[in-house]
């Protein structure tokens, strides 16, 4: 064998043995790489979380995503979610935000439901104040009063509060029933004033709701009470005319002149 057979073998064993070796470091390099930069985890629903249902860990999973894709109020653990009230109804597949949550920091989770500068209140209902039991969470509603005026049989009726949503049906906060459900309450969120106004009506007279179109957030504009025009000043009586009588004195040259209440004696030279 010549002595250039021989560099051409040792050559190419050389060049098996560093494409072996640069293979090794690729593979290796692959396996023991870290999660792309590029991606991040977000919080995702694995189930449908109805509105009113406090998350559980069996409820939420974890999905990388492409970093940017994501809402700013996803979470990227599922410790940071579980325990709060969803008030908002997702379904599977859902990013789990921040604002379709709420804490629950003890009691009934309708009260996690509530905003902080509002209230519940719950109103008396039968088959027809309920809209023929088509109320479900989440709806919004107007409120009509009807009372009696004076003491004959005729009623006035009147719009008192208009998109208010409804919290719970009965003891249900939650919207998984899609059948008309005749209940005996409906509980709805107002503020302070708007629950003073509610509790008055209930007094004076009925109660009726309305159900809303969600799409539609349109209010009356409230009534603006017109100034009272003052009354022109009643004209000053005209003074009564003067009345004037003169007599003439029987006795003398003297004449007697009446000119309202003043009497006047005048001489007269004949």
């Amino acid at each position: 064998m010549s002595a250039r057979t021989l560099t051409l073998v040792a050559l190419s064993l050389v060049l098996g043995l560093g494409a072996a070796w640069m293979a090794n470091n690729w593979l290796s390099a692959r396996l023991n790489a870290s999660p792309d930069d590029n991606l991040q985890n977000v919080v995702v629903a694995t189930v449908e979380i109805p509105f009113g249902q406090m998350v559980e860990a069996q409820h939420v999973t974890l999905v990388p995503m492409p970093k940017g894709a994501a809402p700013d109020d996803a979470f990227d653990a599922p410790d940071k979610v579980v325990g709060k009230i969803a008030t908002f109804g997702m379904l599977r597949g859902d990013i789990v935000r921040g604002a379709r949550l709420a804490e629950h920091l003890g009691g009934s989770t309708l009260a996690s439901l509530i905003e902080s500068n509002k209230r519940a209140i719950s109103v008396r209902v039968d088959d027809v104040v309920g809209v023929g039991g088509f109320l479900l969470p989440g709806n919004r509603v107007d409120v009509l009063a009807t009372r009696k005026v004076g003491n004959n049989s005729s009623a006035e009726s009147k719009t008192i509060l208009e998109d208010l949503r409804v919290l719970a049906v009965d003891q249900t906060a939650s919207t998984d029933e899609t059948q008309p459900v005749v209940v005996r309450a409906v509980t709805l969120e107002m503020t302070s004033e708007e629950a003073e106004v509610l509790v008055k009506a209930q007094t004076e007279g009925k109660l009726q709701l309305a159900l809303r179109n969600p799409l539609n957030n349109e209010k009356k504009p409230e009534a603006v009470e017109k100034p009272a025009v003052a009354a022109a000043p009643a004209p000053a009586p005209s003074p009564a005319p003067v009345k004037r009588v003169v007599r003439r004195s029987s006795g003398g040259g003297g004449v007697t002149i009446i000119r309202g209440t003043e009497v006047k004696v005048a001489k007269v030279h004949l």
